[in-house]
């Protein structure tokens, strides 16, 4: 079984993702910041983060960018969400090595 983690800071989205991907057969992970983000993936080691980019504390581009080293040791997707149409955002995020 998929082991992923979900860092979104809006509960409900957080959860709705949660509900979808387990009934899916994946085992989800959650965060509600990215900071606590960052420790849950280096304790969980998932097969693949999604991660909001517009979160309080850490940035979805933070969380990437600290565990950029550890996502490509383990080989670990990393994907940013996003409720925004900007394509700076999108931009920025493939400039700094996400994978989607």
């Amino acid at each position: 079984m998929k082991h992923l983690l979900i860092i979104e800071d809006n509960e409900h989205i957080r959860e709705n993702l949660r509900e979808i991907l387990e009934l899916e057969a994946y085992h989800v992970t959650s965060a509600s910041n990215g900071k606590s983000g960052i420790e849950k993936a280096l304790q969980v080691k998932p097969d693949c983060i999604l991660c909001d980019i517009s979160m309080p504390i850490k940035t979805g581009y933070e969380v990437f960018k600290t565990l950029k080293p550890f996502l490509q040791s383990n080989n670990i997707p990393f994907i940013l969400l996003t409720a925004s149409a900007q394509k700076n955002e999108i931009a920025e995020g493939k400039m700094i090595g996400v994978d989607d």
